[in-house]
């Protein structure tokens, strides 16, 4: 395991925030019968649990010191840390498996994109760890929204569910789905908190209270897996399950797939949803040029039909006919 340079100043803020957050009686601590003037733990009740120095505690809290793995790993007991959490403090510390991350990349493979298009009953697309909407398929586009007609500076799919009323509607629990995606957030650009992307959209979240409270709040999670209810105006009620998949060789590029139980209601719903996706209408990308366009300065009148007659074909205008038995007139 080596070490990066981390985050010290988010990682003493990560720390407070997990220490006022957890219940001293959960955390194995006596009753003392005295009132307690702040929520949670103290920094000394923490160096107690982890069985360190409250000063070495308070040390690593403030950014002065670098804590060894040993200690980390008691720390992370001793403030009752999910996996996530643990994952996510290991991240700040400079301590993640692996060393420095990987820059971020924005590039989708020419095989990922195949496999999405093969995906043909089932919504996929492609997140970056900013959130990003780097790919996605044409059912992806019917259930949530067409994002190719999203300016790209727009296609983040956290600022698309807090600013986009039509993917807002969908979801049957918004603030459920918003708040984990601020906690997929959070804890996938740990390593990277300086990224001008990540930067850029926490600046534009700025006028959100909800984001804002959520992002203050340090809660971290990586779901690989889940449900969503969403209410759709064509399909109509569909629960879905959906599942991350992580490519080996872009790490930091997440296919997220909604697929429904075979045979269920939600099943059908889309699939007829994708068969209605198939039947519209796409432009040709190269369809003849009919005889009425103008090709060059002047217009170019369309001649005129051939006419069938008597077993022949003819070009032109029909002459007048002559009635039987009639005498051409002299000129």
């Amino acid at each position: 395991m080596t070490s990066s340079s981390g985050d010290p100043k988010e990682l003493g803020v990560f720390l407070k925030t997990r220490r006022a957050a957890l219940d001293p009686h959960r955390a194995g601590l006596p009753e003392t019968g005295t009132p307690r003037r702040v929520a949670g733990l103290r920094r000394e009740e923490v160096a107690q649990l982890a069985t360190i120095s409250t000063d070495y505690y308070t040390r690593i809290e403030q950014g002065r010191m670098q804590a060894s793995l040993p200690v980390l790993e008691a720390v992370a007991r001793a403030l009752r840390l999910s996996g996530d959490q643990r994952a996510y403090l290991f991240e700040l510390a400079g301590r993640a498996p692996g060393g420095p991350p990987a820059p971020s990349g924005q590039e989708v493979t020419e095989h990922c994109r195949r496999l999405l298009d093969q995906l043909t009953e089932s919504p996929a697309l492609v997140l970056s760890n900013t959130m990003d909407v780097l790919a996605w398929n044409r059912l992806a586009a019917a259930l949530l929204t067409d994002f190719g007609r999203v300016p790209e500076a727009d296609r983040n799919y956290v600022w698309l569910l807090f600013n986009d009323p039509t993917l807002r509607a969908l979801y049957d629990d918004w603030e459920a789905g918003a708040h984990a995606c601020v906690a997929y957030l959070r804890m996938h650009t740990a390593g990277r908190p300086d990224d001008p992307r990540l930067q850029d959209l926490l600046a534009r979240m700025t006028p959100h209270a909800d984001f804002q409270r959520w992002w203050r709040t340090r809660e971290v999670a990586v779901q690989g897996t889940g449900s969503k209810i969403f209410h759709h105006p064509v399909a109509g009620p569909l629960a879905l399950d959906w599942d991350t998949l992580t490519s080996s060789t872009a790490p930091d590029q997440h296919i997220v797939v909604w697929t429904a139980p075979p045979g269920s209601p939600s099943h059908e719903a889309l699939r007829l949803l994708a068969a209605s996706e198939r039947a519209a209408p796409t432009p040709e990308p190269h369809s003849p040029v009919p005889e009425t366009v103008s090709v060059g300065p002047e217009p170019r009148v369309p001649a005129p039909a051939p006419i069938r007659c008597a077993g022949r074909l003819r070009s032109g205008p029909r002459r007048p006919s002559r009635r039987a038995g009639a005498r051409p007139g002299r000129r």
